[in-house]
């Protein structure tokens, strides 16, 4: 699947009608162990490098595939992930990985809007998981440049960074290499310490997982 610029963001059409991506992630089929065929390759940086938290030396790595429309996955950001971030990424025992795999057009605009905002990458991704309910629907450019405008954009460098095509190529191409080859097929997945957990996941399954390793 290759979407263009215009296709995830008809706002850059002559018309100027707003995106239309409706919310839909797939479904979550819950913690499940599922072990993909080949994760040689699970460490390698994408093409637009890493989004890590917590220190590079930590015995456990999480990595999460989520995308920014999808429920589950604001579920265990704002619930979950402050435990776990608390208890085991602080501490040092984890770090954790983010990466997008966006389900639709809303999500891929999200994900390059908190790649242009640069070292607010993380609070970005917070305010857009605290306001989904209002911008992954109806006028999402609206509603996405209302939330920008918090980490600084103006009206210029929003258009700015939603015309660019090799950021959203190499968002989708992330997304791409996630379901082909590691079978991410639903959001939030995990990846602790190479072993995949396909679902949502609480902190309380998540820190057994995290316990058992360290």
């Amino acid at each position: 699947m290759k979407i263009t610029r215009r296709e995830a963001l008809p706002v850059f059409a002559a018309t100027g009608v707003t995106a239309a991506g409706a919310l839909t992630g797939l479904p979550v089929v819950g913690s499940k162990l599922v072990q993909a065929e080949d994760l040689s390759t699970l460490m390698d940086p994408g093409p637009l490098g890493e989004r890590v938290v917590g220190d590079e030396n930590a015995p456990v790595t999480i990595i999460e595939y989520a995308s920014m429309t999808c429920p589950h996955c604001r579920a265990f950001h704002k619930d979950v992930y402050p435990i776990i971030k608390e208890k085991y990424i602080d501490t040092g025992k984890a770090k954790l990985y983010f990466r997008s795999f966006p389900f639709d057009p809303a999500a891929a605009a999200a994900t390059m809007l908190a790649e242009c905002s640069g070292d607010k990458y993380f609070s970005m991704v917070d305010i857009l998981y605290d306001k989904q309910a209002t911008w992954s629907r109806g006028k999402v450019v609206d509603e996405l440049f209302k939330i920008s405008k918090l980490a600084g954009f103006t009206q210029e460098s929003f258009n700015a960074c939603l015309k660019k095509q090799e950021l959203l190529d190499n968002v989708l191409a992330i997304q791409k290499n996630a379901a082909e080859v590691y079978e991410v097929n639903a959001t939030p997945t995990f990846f602790i310490n190479g072993t995949k957990y396909s679902g949502n996941m609480s902190a309380e399954v998540m820190g057994e997982v995290i316990d058992s390793l360290v």
